[in-house]
């Protein structure tokens, strides 16, 4: 019996040691399988300002810092708002650079090709104006694709330039778009017109930012219940104030020194 009691007491203090030695390398030494290095964080991704360091030979937000101004219009064609801003240009003799949603250069051809009649540029603006950065690599192809096709169908050439709507793409769809001989091209002044702003405004928001090399976002186009009053009746005043400063206002090609059309 006494013996039996010795070998139970060994076999209890064996075990708990080995408990203890066990639990202690669990806490301080995981074993090296649970954790790999290339699973502990995601690759970093890069903010707009970082793509477009990082990508400067495509990702464009201004022009060389001459005494140049190139005004741009998105969303367009819309029978609402582009006849009034091409009729102000007109009048003007300036020629300016539209960035065209596909789904409505379908719809209203016609204004397609009255801005390309008169000297415009024009750009991809995608199909139907997602934002790209949440769209898979293949429906963003496809935008920009379908897009550049009805594009040459009217204008007579595929763009070179898009804009991606809200300003947003991403790595992957950068490195494509380069691959591809794409220019992406966004702006350093806008508008923000899109809010529906009054004429005073907008022209605030443009002349106190414009500065040589400048790209100026405004709209042309618009969604249900748009307001571009504002942009429409301050275009006038703005040309005039940017001509008595001094500047020459150009079209995107001309200020990048780039082919309106994809090679």
């Amino acid at each position: 019996m006494r013996v039996r009691l010795i070998m139970l007491m060994v076999i209890v203090i064996f075990l708990g040691g080995y408990h203890a030695s066990v639990s202690s390398r669990d806490v301080s030494s995981p074993p090296s399988e649970s954790v790999s290095g290339s699973d502990s964080a995601e690759e970093e991704q890069l903010t707009l300002g970082q793509l477009r360091q990082k990508y400067a030979d495509t990702f464009k937000t201004n022009g060389p810092s001459t005494k140049k101004v190139a005004l741009t219009f998105d969303d367009v064609p819309d029978p609402r708002f582009t006849p009034q801003v091409l009729d102000v240009l007109k009048k003007y003799n300036v020629r300016a650079t539209f960035f065209i949603v596909g789904s409505r250069a379908e719809k209203h051809p016609d204004l397609v090709k009255r801005i390309v009649k008169e000297g415009h540029m024009v750009g991809n603006h995608s199909y139907n104006h997602p934002e790209f950065s949440k769209l898979s690599m293949n429906a963003f192809r496809k935008q920009i694709l379908h897009t550049g096709d009805i594009i040459r169908r009217l204008a007579g050439y595929t763009p070179k330039m898009i804009r991606p709507p809200y300003g947003d793409i991403n790595e992957e769809q950068l490195r494509w778009a380069a691959k591809q001989h794409y220019s992406i091209v966004n702006w350093n002044v806008d508008s923000l017109d899109w809010k529906g702003l009054s004429k005073e405004q907008v022209k605030d928001n443009i002349l106190s930012a414009v500065k040589p090399g400048s790209i100026v976002l405004q709209h042309a186009g618009g969604g249900v219940g748009s307001n571009l009053n504002g942009t429409i009746e301050a275009l006038p005043e703005i040309i005039e104030e940017l001509q008595k400063r001094g500047y020459e206002l150009v079209t995107l090609d001309e200020m990048l020194g780039l082919s309106k059309a994809k090679d």
